[in-house]
């Protein structure tokens, strides 16, 4: 067997999998903060604007994932808007999906050290096949590869849209919080030939951020300890992501490990800039993969970078 032939083998076994409908996933979930649960919109106030890109396993080139968001708080609905907008690329482009969500967070003030954020998403999502890119065990020729012409049919309609609703919850204070979401509560239908619902996706997630040493009156001198945890189930499937990074300044870094119910996933490096007098975030992180699928897929390559506009002066109740 040639390395082309290998290369093609892998790539439809991978495309079996995303069959079982799961959603994608990031390592910087809290730099993806509206994707983890919608209660975070208009959280900080703030316009803010979000992109993300993830790359998995670049070795193979069959998983890109691309994220877009922008929300900010409406003094008028005493809440946050939010957009977000989700491109995935599965099977080296032959899946994918387009989401695209609106989302309202209702802030509820405690008392002065506790805010209560409930976040409700409505998303369009269009999962699309290009069936000419798939390959089949029926085209191999043992001495010329994949020259043959396959048996399987198409699918009568090879995109299908839907509408989908998510709900989420979030708590906080000065320097902690925690949430739970549920997304998927319709359970659409993905299939092409048959019924298959995409399953409920639950999240519960938490995190701190721990003041290091003196407190400082300048907030860019002072150090802090950031832990942070998300555990997600869809179906069968569930993991977990526990992390800590460690601010001074304008610099982050931190490591992160990741888990299955089966076995261990990736133990994730993540460096962070937020360069002085600007108001823009830069993140990156790799994804070192510990799984028997290490020496194949290269890891998975993440970037996020944020941008916050200017905030508008608000008549104080």
């Amino acid at each position: 067997m040639n390395r082309k032939t290998a290369r093609i083998l892998i790539l439809t076994m991978l495309t079996s999998v995303v069959a079982f409908a799961q959603d994608p996933h990031f390592s910087q979930f809290y730099a993806n903060s509206l994707y983890l649960n919608p209660a975070f919109a208009g959280i900080d106030k703030c316009p803010k604007l979000t992109l993300n890109y993830r790359n998995q396993y670049p070795a193979l080139g069959v998983y890109q994932t691309f994220s877009a968001s922008y929300d900010q708080y409406v003094d008028a609905l005493r809440g946050g808007l939010g957009v977000l907008v989700v491109r995935d690329e599965a099977a080296d482009g032959a899946l994918t999906l387009t989401e695209a969500s609106a989302i309202y967070s209702y802030h509820l003030r405690v008392n002065r050290k506790f805010s209560l954020l409930a976040g409700f998403q409505a998303t369009f999502r269009q999962r699309g096949l290009d069936f000419s890119r798939l390959t089949f065990p029926d085209q191999i020729d043992q001495f010329y590869g994949f020259v043959r012409p396959t048996n399987e049919l198409p699918p009568d309609q090879p995109t299908n849209q839907h509408v989908d609703i998510s709900v989420g919850v979030l708590g906080f204070g000065e320097n902690y919080y925690f949430g739970v979401a549920a997304h998927h509560l319709t359970q659409p239908n993905e299939a092409f030939f048959t019924e298959s619902r995409l399953p409920l996706k639950f999240t519960i997630h938490g995190g701190a951020s721990i003041p290091i040493g003196r407190k400082r009156l300048i907030s860019s001198t002072q150090s802090y300890l950031i832990p942070n945890i998300a555990y997600q189930r869809q179906g069968n499937i569930g993991q977990i992501t526990a992390g800590v990074s460690f601010n001074k300044g304008y610099i982050t870094g931190g490591l992160a490990y990741r888990n299955s119910e089966t076995n261990p996933d990736a133990i994730v490096a993540i460096v962070g800039f937020t360069p002085p007098d600007w108001p823009f975030k830069v993140g990156y992180s790799y994804d070192f993969t510990i799984s028997n699928f290490s020496g194949a897929g290269a890891g998975a390559h993440e970037i996020s970078l944020s941008y916050r506009f200017p905030c508008v002066t608000r008549t104080r109740r």
